[in-house]
């Protein structure tokens, strides 16, 4: 029974029933199977195909029991209780049972055990078998091909709980049981070597798997970890909790944990990106560029050269130059000439530090991060309309909906935990609607896709809005008793018909009318989004559209329903609640606000700045004027992500002095004045919230190499040289201080995170379970109502042309992690995607004469790049994509730097480009150069 079956389950599992256990009398529910009840009355009975929470497939037979009355024994992972049984575990025939599987089972394992947890060795040791009488059948050889997982059939004991784990706990359908009788063997897809198959990397299989046949490569699941430590996934914002396993301060392997997120699931990333903590490419001491060092925008990151360009420093003199440099330009130029760029890996408390420093330390509200570059959009349209910015249900609640729409988004390699999620459901009945101009994996799931043209995202949604006013589908009591403006939204979509959008769109007038009833006349539908609605100069109105398709029809408020912008990184959510963000302070009081203000100024104890800030790019346009002079960056590497980054690279080059705080020699820290060495995920402790509002805590496991330092106590020390007084011992206490002026979290106490793990907000008052559903009875607007706001077509800033035919879609690939300086130091990661590549229609690449493998170079009018063609129809024709993680080709230098005037968000996912075969692709990256340097300062541990 998978996790969503279980739910469902539990919800009708009615009254119990009286049944006899080895003479002992029990309560049980009849959806329960024995083995279940068995165990929770401490009860053992061998298993090996059963795994809790998976479906059942009475296979291995090592569980028989005897049942009083019944001839045969009886599998109890598949036998569910009736009044008046009689079961007996241990009677001498079903132990004889029991014995017999195990011994005939061991007689096939291999000698040397692939783990240290081989569970026929474990039951076998409580059966007290001795050496099995059978002699051993001949055993497949072992497979290496992939880059995380080996496989070794000769312990396989076909027990299919891989298979259960590939097809039904993650739905990406690679493995199978193939072949018949003796023959019989565990295949990927066509009988692939594993590493040529379609498998990516999730690893539920392992975690599945009972005797090591399939593992982690390089033997890991054979390592003796001396701690374990409970944390969260560093990467995306789904917020999967996983373990570390830890020896001689070195992470040796990562386990899923059974978080409210994941239930144990994990991704590639999550579990095997983990290695990058190790890497001989650490920041391990601080460093302060050398005066004869001239610093360009145009810059190759030259390993040769990399000890030329910065000098070893000691912390104190680093932090006094870093400090001390930027406090003389506050006080010559003013304080809106320093601007400070927080990081959206961090955690909540280190982001309401580096933002209260800026606004007390610095003066000014000129400080961003990066939720500009991917939902700032989304969260101006929520933000106007519904009056907060954080999602309204979590994604879990795609079990409980009948529909479910996926629109701009790729959440199988974004957010691909989530993903199975919405896998389960689909498998469960619910009805998957899939809109975006790219054919992603969940559109092979899905009960409608809409492949609409890229950048006519409101001419869909309105077309859908007009179908539901037209029809009579709007839920006119929601409407009258908790909205406001619905007249002019009425008005407006008026003119919408699909008839009309057809052509505009690319999706025909009767599919879209379906999917307007089907979305509108469910029970409970729901609507998750990702960047391809948010990063368009109509970012806002793309999301104001679906905000409207919620109200109108009522489809918020309720379990199954709601509006869900899937956050991109593990705590972009948490750092724009903690006010890292230049309009806001933190809880998104506006700092123009006079209370807001008020409020603030007596929580820090100084006069703050009522103006808002600059966002993200328009820093670098203010830097060539002359209007901010000194930067402080930390964790974020701009030089990469953001648009039209050759012109951002010459604005961080301008800057009179920039102080980077990371762990890797980055492109922006090749940029730098000082460098300061901090701490990766697994070094520090501190609290996370994810994409659902569920904070959770993120638990050190490791020490920072040689003279690294934990970013809080960094940026209380750059306080310090501001001359802010600020005395903060644990991290604690920083979260103390953010719940006493953050309404929103002000129920959840330190203490109660160490013993729950995760508490989701809103949670006002202690003691209170948060709310993981909200706007159940109002909306926090003054009026307590929601506002429709009309959205009309407004064209990409730059269209194709003759000169720059085709169109360029950016986003990010399932391996690699945003600008890629984490999982590009990651052994599996790197070996399974090591090459940038560019995502070409297989037709445009054979019209350009090419084939796949070879290197074309795409050109803007802003910068050209190389890059390795892959043939690619996920795309339509005309559009090509590019992942932005390669410094080798940093698809960036491309992008387009216009702005969504409501959420200041670039248009990352529409500009012109022109493609041509050959080209150069550039072999000298960051890597390199951070190769040198740290075999140079000889103090990061081996990878």
């Amino acid at each position: 029974m998978n996790a969503i079956s279980r739910i469902k389950q539990a919800a009708l599992q009615g009254a119990p029933v009286e049944l006899e256990i080895n003479g002992r009398q029990v309560a049980a529910f009849a959806h329960e199977t024995l083995i279940e009840v068995a165990a929770r009355e401490g009860i053992e009975i061998p298993r090996l195909c059963y795994k809790p929470g998976m479906d059942t497939a009475g296979n291995c037979r090592a569980c028989m029991v005897e049942i009083d009355g019944e001839r045969v024994l009886a599998p109890s992972c598949c036998r569910h209780p009736a009044a008046g049984m009689k079961v007996t575990t241990d009677s001498v025939r079903a132990v004889a049972a029991q014995k017999m599987v195990l011994e005939l089972l061991q007689s096939d394992m291999p000698e040397r055990a692939y783990t240290r947890h081989n569970e026929v060795d474990f039951w076998a040791r409580k059966l007290a078998l001795g050496q099995p009488r059978f002699a051993a059948r001949s055993q497949p050889a072992r497979d290496a091909s992939h880059a995380a997982i080996t496989v070794n059939l000769d312990a396989c004991i076909q027990c299919t709980r891989c298979v259960r784990a590939c097809r039904d706990e993650q739905v990406n359908d690679v493995i199978g049981l193939a072949f018949r009788g003796d023959h019989a063997k565990i295949v990927f897809d066509m009988d692939d070597p594993m590493g040529d198959s379609t498998c990516v990397g999730c690893g539920e299989c392992v975690q599945a798997c009972p005797t090591g046949a399939l593992m982690p490569a390089r033997d890991a699941a054979l390592a003796v970890p001396d701690k374990q430590v409970d944390s969260v996934c560093p990467y995306c914002g789904v917020g999967c909790q996983l373990t570390y396993n830890i020896k001689d301060n070195k992470i040796l392997f990562v386990e899923g944990r059974d978080g409210p997120a994941n239930r144990e699931r994990l991704c590639v990333k999550g579990r095997y990106g983990f290695d990058y903590a190790h890497h001989p490419h650490r920041l391990t001491v601080p460093l302060i560029r050398r005066l004869d060092a001239p610093k360009s925008g145009d810059f190759t990151m030259d390993p040769a050269h990399v000890l030329d360009v910065f000098r070893e420093a000691t912390w104190e003199e680093a932090l006094d130059v870093a400090g001390g440099t930027l406090a003389r330009i506050r006080d010559t130029h003013g304080k809106r000439a320093l601007a400070g760029f927080g990081s959206a890996k961090g955690s909540n408390e280190e982001a309401y530090l580096f933002q209260k420093l800026v606004r007390t330390g610095f003066g000014s509200n000129n400080v961003d991060h990066c939720t500009r570059l991917c939902h700032a959009s989304s969260v101006a349209a929520l933000l106007e309309g519904i009056g907060s910015g954080a999602v309204s249900n979590p994604v879990m609640d795609v079990t409980l909906a009948e529909v479910v729409i996926v629109i701009g988004a790729n959440p199988t390699v974004n957010h691909p935990v989530a993903a199975t999620w919405i896998k389960n459901a689909i498998k469960n009945g619910t009805k998957l609607v899939v809109c975006d101009p790219r054919r992603s994996d969940l559109a092979r799931s899905a009960h409608r896709y809409l492949q609409f043209k890229p950048d006519t995202d409101v001419a869909l949604l309105n077309a859908m809005m007009h179908v539901i006013v037209a029809e009579g589908l709007v839920d006119q009591d929601f409407i009258a008793s908790r909205t406001i403006g619905y007249a002019e939204l009425e008005q407006n979509v008026a003119g919408y018909s699909p008839e009309l959008m057809a052509p505009i769109c690319g999706v025909d007038a009767d599919t879209i009318r379906y999917v307007a009833r089907l979305y509108a006349t469910s029970k409970a539908s729901m609507i998750l989004w990702g960047m391809g609605i948010s990063q368009h100069i109509h970012g806002t109105d793309n999301a104001r559209c679906l905000i409207a398709l919620a109200l109108m029809t009522g489809q918020i408020g309720r379990p199954g329903t709601g509006l869900h912008p899937l956050r991109g990184q593990n705590n972009v959510q948490g750092a724009s609640d903690a006010g890292l963000i230049p309009m806001m302070f933190p809880d998104y009081q506006r700092v123009d606000n006079p209370a807001a203000l008020a409020k603030f100024e007596k929580a820090w104890g100084m006069p703050l700045d009522s103006t808002p800030g600059l966002t993200v790019v328009e820093i670098m346009h203010a830097i060539p004027r002359g209007e901010v002079r000194g930067m402080y960056i930390m964790g974020e590497n701009p030089a990469m992500s953001d648009p039209d980054a050759n012109h951002a690279r010459a604005s961080l080059a301008a800057l009179d002095h920039l102080v980077v705080q990371d762990i890797f020699l980055t492109e922006t820290a090749y940029l730098a004045d000082v460098i300061l060495p901090a701490s990766a995920f697994p070094e520090k402790t501190g609290s996370f919230t994810n994409t659902d509002r569920l904070v959770q805590i993120g638990r050190q496991a490791i020490d920072p190499p040689g003279e690294a330092r934990q970013d809080l106590w960094i940026i209380g020390q750059m306080a310090a040289r501001l001359g802010l007084d600020w005395h903060y011992g644990h991290v604690s206490e920083v979260f103390d201080e953010m719940r006493r002026i953050m309404p929103s979290i002000g129920g959840i106490t330190w203490d109660r995170l160490e013993r729950e793990h995760a508490v989701t907000y809103p949670c006002t008052k202690e003691g209170d379970p948060g709310q993981p559903v909200v706007f159940t009875e109002q909306f926090p607007r003054e009026s307590g109502r929601a506002r429709f706001v009309p959205a009309d077509i407004i064209p990409a800033d730059e269209r194709p042309d003759a000169a720059y035919p085709m169109v360029l879609i950016t986003g990010r690939q399932l391996e690699h992690w945003h600008t890629g300086s984490m999982t590009r130091r990651t052994a599996v990661l790197d070996s399974i995607e090591p090459d940038p590549v560019a995502l070409v229609h297989p037709l445009d690449l054979a019209a350009l004469g090419g084939k796949p493998g070879d290197v074309v170079t795409i050109a803007s009018r802003r910068g050209e790049v190389a890059l390795y063609a892959r043939a690619d129809d996920s795309s339509p024709r005309g559009a090509i994509f590019v992942p932005f993680c390669y410094y080798e080709a940093a698809i960036n230098r491309l992008t387009n730097a216009a702005l969504d005037p409501f959420g200041k968000i670039p248009e990352f996912k529409y500009c012109a480009i022109r493609v041509a075969l050959g080209g150069v692709v550039e072999q000298q990256g960051s890597f390199g150069g951070g190769q040198v340097l740290a075999a140079t300062l000889a103090t990061a541990a081996a990878p």
